[in-house]
């Protein structure tokens, strides 16, 4: 790919609400969105998780290398987005996280990320949605446009 790929899209409903206390945070979501029919969406959170898995991605090696984190921290950012891989819902996020002391750490939000407390803004688009698919070149799931 040699130029921006985009798809244009139009706002859906929009839910604002709070997340299940002692549950994933990213299977809370893909659960809400499938209730819901919701197959492309943009959202934020606050709040805190009482554990986290989170990481980075290495891309000589092409894979993920992964941390867990089991302690009480709070959300200090978290956006993502939903669309589909093999035609159901999935989230892509990132997160950032602050301690007790200040300190911050962050990257690739994965399961298990346990939800102390959290405060999500959830848009949906409304458009043809997107769908992952792996990208040879980096090795990564990502979305298939056109353009």
């Amino acid at each position: 790919m040699t130029k921006l790929a985009c798809s244009e899209f139009k706002p859906g409903r929009r839910f604002v609400g709070r997340l299940p206390h002692g549950k994933d945070l990213i299977t809370s979501i893909e659960d809400f969105c499938i209730e819901l029919s919701i197959q492309m969406a943009t959202f934020s959170i606050i709040g805190a998780v009482s554990s986290v898995t989170f990481g980075a991605y290495d891309q000589k090696q092409q894979v993920y290398v992964t941390f867990t984190e089991k302690a009480p921290l709070e959300i200090v950012n978290c956006f993502g987005n939903v669309s589909l891989k093999d035609g159901d819902p999935v989230v892509h996020a990132h997160i950032v996280l602050g301690d007790k002391q200040g300190k911050t750490m962050g990257g690739h939000l994965f399961s298990e990320t346990i939800l102390f407390a959290g405060e999500i803004d959830l848009q949906e688009l409304t458009g043809k949605p997107l769908e992952r698919d792996y990208d040879n070149t980096t090795g990564l799931m990502l979305w298939k446009t056109s353009g």
